[in-house]
């Protein structure tokens, strides 16, 4: 049994998230104890005895401590299966974040599967769904043809958002004897991650958005517009931010950007894609146009580190990297965020990483 400390460095859900999905692919059991200690409102949150038991349904393991303020639970993973899963949060918990625990067992697992989730889609300390979708999925179609949906916007307080995510994969985990035996195979087939260089901005794209008791005010329309007027006038690129409405329970809005960069201007490699993005959350009192300002000022800033991995691209990518040794991205900034994540992987699969802060280089031991 792997114990893991939930209160190392950043100390907060992303242990519990990453332990979960790792533990169910690769078969290993754990603990964790101290689960955000720090935090307000300490132990496990509803999105995450949410992961546990969609979890549940895919890999029938043995669980302790699967309870609303748990500040520890056992994890004991079986043999890993496939089905639909249809979950609802039951709050405004990101959807995001769940799939954090999801999408690395489920795109191993052994048939194409459609996991629904009702909850948050926008809300703080979380990827917006855009972002999700748009910057994080296109780096997983290595491994699996992947369909991000965006059925309803769901924002904080009430959330009832709701996502849609299809995975059809290309390598089954259940068709080898052993973790070793498909991480071979996997290694045989899809090359390393390789993004260390920006290379050629070929456009920015974005979506603007907002509930429908904003659209008389034009929240959308003049975020976007803000982003659009700075962005036009830094690169000499095409630029498309879209702005839509959605009836929703409660007031929201948003902004997320990406960047698409390539190796050849008119040539985008579909199999180690180069984009960089960033979102913000609207809120009270400020003004659409600043939120899309900061935004915008926001993408602006991981363009110019020159790094083709952004900050919290970094953190989310390093699961999937670690199952392919000589793996080597080069991030804006290697965050707390992103050294708990490393320690985390760790736990179940050696020292296997090498990073330098100074640089902002993060790569996979060669095997």
């Amino acid at each position: 049994m792997i114990k893991i400390n939930g209160n190392y460095l950043e100390g907060g859900g992303q242990i519990v998230r990453t332990s979960l999905a790792i533990s169910a692919l690769a078969q290993k059991g754990f603990e964790v104890s101290d689960i955000r200690k720090g935090r307000e409102n300490p132990g496990l949150k509803s999105q995450h005895l949410h992961g546990i038991k969609a979890l549940k349904q895919l890999c029938n393991p043995e669980v302790e401590g699967d309870e609303l303020g748990s500040l520890s639970i056992k994890f004991l993973p079986r043999k890993l299966t496939a089905k639909n899963l249809d979950i609802d949060i039951g709050t405004a918990g990101s959807a995001t974040l769940l799939m954090q625990s999801l999408f690395l067992p489920c795109i191993f697992a052994s048939k194409p599967m459609t996991i629904t989730i009702t909850g948050g889609t926008d809300v703080s300390w979380s990827p917006s769904f855009d972002y999700m979708a748009n910057v994080l999925v296109p780096q997983l179609q290595r491994f699996a043809k992947i369909e991000a949906k965006l059925l309803k916007r769901g924002y904080y307080p009430k959330g009832s958002g709701k996502i849609e995510i299809k995975i059809n994969q290309k390598f089954k985990f259940n068709s080898f004897e052993s973790f070793g035996e498909f991480q071979k195979n996997l290694n045989e087939n899809v090359r390393p991650i390789e993004l260390t260089e920006q290379h050629h901005l070929i456009q920015i794209k974005g979506v603007s958005h907002a509930s429908s008791d904003l659209e008389n005010a034009r929240v959308a329309e003049r975020q976007a517009h803000s982003a659009q007027q700075i962005l036009a006038e830094k690169y000499n690129a095409p630029i498309k931010i879209s702005s839509e409405y959605q009836n929703t329970p409660s007031t929201g809005s948003g902004i997320t950007l990406w960047a698409i960069f390539s190796k050849n201007k008119n040539d985008i490699d579909e199999f180690n894609p180069i984009r960089i993005g960033c979102d913000r959350l609207g809120e009270k009192g400020i003004k659409a146009e600043l939120i899309g300002e900061e935004t915008a000022n926001s993408l602006i800033a991981e363009i110019e580190s020159k790094a083709p991995v952004d900050s919290h691209l970094a953190d989310q990518i390093l699961p999937f990297m670690a199952l392919l040794p000589s793996s080597s991205i080069k991030a804006s900034k290697i965050t707390s965020h992103a050294m708990t994540n490393v320690y985390s992987i760790e736990q179940f699969l050696g020292s296997i990483f090498k990073t330098d802060e100074k640089t902002g280089i993060i790569s996979v031991n060669s095997q």
